[in-house]
């Protein structure tokens, strides 16, 4: 029994094998977030997956949100929480109270499990060093375009001083708030946030972690056989892209927004799955929906035809 087990494992260190040669010293941004964050036993894996990832030569980046975070605060606070088109109306005092659920408790918390493993982890804000620029971003219903307060969209990426914490064998996190050039803070989306990071650092590869195993072909809520797509094309993607519901379309927008980017692979997992990350990035099949750019048109080569003459 115990060589069958030792077999196994020496089985899977193989098959890791070319992956991390592959993935030696690639930056991977990880968009951290759903039951991964909230259940204790799956926010220790996840804190020892990335770990692992440094040890291993590659270098994370974590970014994260906090919905459930935020959600629990406001309410204890009496703070009325209200949506428009699926986003969260973030008024003034709204805003005060996003900023330090992120900043202060959850960016801390990810930090902390991850540096019970060693001195990595260093937490910083969209807002640190200008890292993300935001502009205000509204709400389209029935057509018109509504005001939804401190809620952003990111127009600029300076990454220089995750680059630096990079440089410095550190595993960044950063919360997904930003700032605009006049200085208002407004609440992003992390999917959204992630990508525009991945593509600033010319990362390897983005991985969302979401509460499901990946997007589904044909989805139906009746159905317990729902086929879940390994691997598209951003522009197939973009074809099913109105089709999704809304809670998918933010992160596989991020996923297309990468790859675009110039990001070469873009991963939507299941974090509910224990040590998932690893799971995609170091075996052969992989898991959850991957993301690729198109392939480039093959040349076209002109044949001259000479005269027979």
């Amino acid at each position: 029994m115990r060589r069958t087990e030792a077999l196994a494992k020496a089985t899977t260190l193989i098959e890791a094998l070319p992956w991390l040669a592959s993935f030696h010293g690639a930056t991977v941004v990880i968009k951290y977030g759903g039951n991964a964050m909230t259940e204790e036993h799956l926010r220790e894996k996840f804190a020892a997956d990335v770990v692992f990832l440094r040890y291993a030569g590659l270098r994370p980046v974590i970014v994260h949100g906090g919905g459930p975070q935020i959600n629990a605060h406001l309410d204890l606070l009496g703070i009325e929480s209200t949506f428009t088109a699926g986003l969260r109306v973030t008024t003034p005092e709204a805003m005060r109270v996003v900023r330090m659920v992120l900043v202060g408790q959850v960016n801390r918390d990810v930090v902390g499990l991850i540096n019970r493993h060693g001195p990595f982890a260093i937490g910083m804000s969209g807002e640190d060093a200008h890292l993300f620029t935001a502009v205000r971003k509204h709400a389209v219903v029935d057509g018109a375009s509504v005001d939804i307060g401190q809620v952003g969209d990111i127009v600029n990426v300076e990454a220089g001083a995750v680059r630096a914490l990079l440089g410095d064998g550190r595993i960044p996190v950063i919360s997904s708030v930003a700032r605009s050039e006049d200085g208002t803070v407004y609440n992003v989306n992390a999917d959204t946030a992630a990508a525009a990071l991945a593509v600033a650092l010319q990362a390897s590869k983005l991985i969302v972690l979401t509460d499901v195993e990946g997007l589904y072909r044909d989805w139906s809520p009746d159905s317990v056989d729902n086929e879940v797509i390994d691997e598209l094309s951003a522009t197939e993607l973009e074809k099913l892209l109105p089709t999704l519901s809304s809670g998918m379309i933010p992160k596989m927008e991020a996923c297309l927004t990468a790859v675009q980017g110039g990001v070469p692979q873009a991963h939507v997992l299941d974090g509910r799955v224990p040590h998932s990350v690893l799971l995609e990035i170091f075996t052969d099949k992989g898991i959850g929906t991957m993301v690729l750019p198109d392939a480039p048109a093959a040349p076209v080569t002109a044949q001259l035809k000479g005269n027979d003459t």
